[in-house]
């Protein structure tokens, strides 16, 4: 039996593969414990027990990044937390910390370091983020989920899927997953969505843009994000949804997507084969650009700013290359090949290696 402590969280893009690589583990040996570290004010505060895991937590300690008040009281904070840590790892006789990044991480990666056990790190993005950046120079281990990404001993073994996802077959599970969002399976359908949060720019776009799909006969299938202040809407080829806890079954109710590039986002829909027009979000350090750069530079996707997906982007570009079944069929096939569908099992054969389990 091994007791692993995965630590991670914020968005959907962390915590997903945080829960893809718990239900690796589990499904290896089901004496296993998995416990998972996150904050309460994060999606794992809803997720990780829907999945059936233990969440611990520790407080949201963004990096302080002003000269003010907040920037004296962190580190004082910061090693609260890493106490608190170590105080779960001693509890829940933790063999190994593997952390996804985000608040979570950091004080994690500290508390496993000073109690001696190893840790793994995954990094998601093409970028990786401060806490992964840090963290590397410790590591028993470094996994990305992209060629490019450059950290200190990294491995890359691509993104950890959940199993619903990973195991995916768009074509048969098509009728099923229309039925499921009340969508007409015999119509060319378009995903958008802008992650978990939704995306400002891509929901106005898409709003405006209504009139124009419904004419190219174009069913769509919107998830606006549960903060963009948008209620549900079921009119004639639109459909709205708020938040989709069966991202499974809208990928696999649709011919095309357009999304924000999140590194979870890009690796999935190249896991299932599902060609997409990327829009990156334009805050932050750029990770989402890169994110998708393999994909479009094989074929297998587009690239567009945020600022320049707008209604004439849709009418001129989206429309015509959403109907162009010939084009969509070769970029489905291009970003199939690009997927990694066994990312999980990956991941978890560099931490039992670690352990040497």
């Amino acid at each position: 039996m091994t007791n692993y402590l995965l630590a991670g969280g914020g968005t959907a893009g962390h915590v997903n593969p945080l829960l893809a690589l718990a239900d690796e583990i589990k499904k290896r040996s089901a004496s296993n414990k998995v416990y998972a570290l996150g904050t309460a004010e994060g999606l794992e505060a809803r997720l990780v027990p829907q999945r059936g895991y233990e969440l611990i937590t520790v407080p949201r300690l963004p990096m302080p990044r002003k000269l003010n008040g907040y920037l004296f009281k962190f580190p004082s904070l910061f090693i609260k937390s890493v106490k608190q840590v170590e105080e779960y790892i001693a509890k829940y006789k933790i063999d190994v910390v593997v952390g996804f990044g985000g608040y979570a991480s950091a004080p994690a990666y500290r508390a496993a370091k000073k109690m001696g056990i190893p840790y793994v790190i995954h990094e998601a993005n093409a970028l990786p983020g401060y806490a992964n950046r840090v963290g590397a120079r410790n590591a028993a281990a470094v996994a990305v989920s992209f060629q490019s990404t450059k950290l200190p001993k990294a491995t890359y073994l691509g993104m950890p899927i959940r199993q619903e996802i990973a195991g995916l077959d768009r074509a048969k599970n098509r009728a099923t997953a229309a039925k499921f969002f009340n969508l007409d399976p015999t119509k060319t359908t378009l995903l958008v969505t802008g992650g978990s949060l939704g995306a400002r720019r891509i929901n106005q776009t898409i709003e405006l843009s209504r009139p124009m799909l419904a004419s190219a006969h174009i069913q769509v299938l919107h998830i606006v994000g549960d903060r963009a202040g948008l209620e549900a809407l079921s009119e004639g080829n639109y459909h709205r949804i708020t938040y989709c806890d069966r991202m499974d079954l809208a990928l696999a109710a649709v011919d095309f997507a357009v999304a924000r590039s999140g590194a979870a986002t890009v690796s999935e829909f190249a896991a299932v084969g599902l060609p997409a027009v990327f829009v990156p979000y334009p805050v932050g350090n750029g990770e989402q650009r890169f994110n998708a750069t393999d994909l479009v530079d094989t074929g297998a996707a587009l690239l567009v700013e945020d600022s320049n997906f707008d209604q004439s982007y849709v009418e001129e570009i989206l429309i015509p290359l959403v109907l162009d079944s010939a084009r969509v069929k070769q970029m489905s096939s291009r970003a199939y090949e690009l997927g990694i569908r066994d990312g999980a099992a990956r991941l978890l054969d560099l931490v039992n290696g670690v352990l040497k389990v």
